[in-house]
């Protein structure tokens, strides 16, 4: 379900290992490098204040929000409530799939 030495995507959903949002989720808006993302969750971290993020410190999941990729492709941009509804909707399906097991 995860793999910590992938390259992130814009739209791919994380959760934060480390720092003051351990534990949260959150959507890569922007690959600055090999090695920092910048990442927002639509809530406490906006999209225009994303927070910059060392990818060794957060789980990348399989799972890319096209709702976000496709905004961002399109206009360079995402609406906070996009980034909520997108989240929203994957911790429902992680909620689901823990349910079934």
């Amino acid at each position: 379900m995860t793999d910590s030495q992938a390259v992130p995507q814009v739209g791919q959903i994380v959760r934060i290992l480390r720092g003051r949002d351990a534990g949260q989720y959150a959507i890569v808006i922007k690959v600055v490098d090999e090695r920092f993302v910048l990442i927002a969750d639509g809530n406490k971290r906006k999209f225009d204040s994303p927070k910059k993020k060392n990818v060794k410190h957060l789980e990348l999941y399989q799972h890319v929000a096209t709702v976000v990729q496709e905004s961002i492709e399109e206009t360079g941009r995402v609406t906070n409530g996009k980034l909520r509804f997108a989240l929203n909707k994957f911790k429902e399906t992680l909620d689901d799939e823990e349910k079934g097991e």
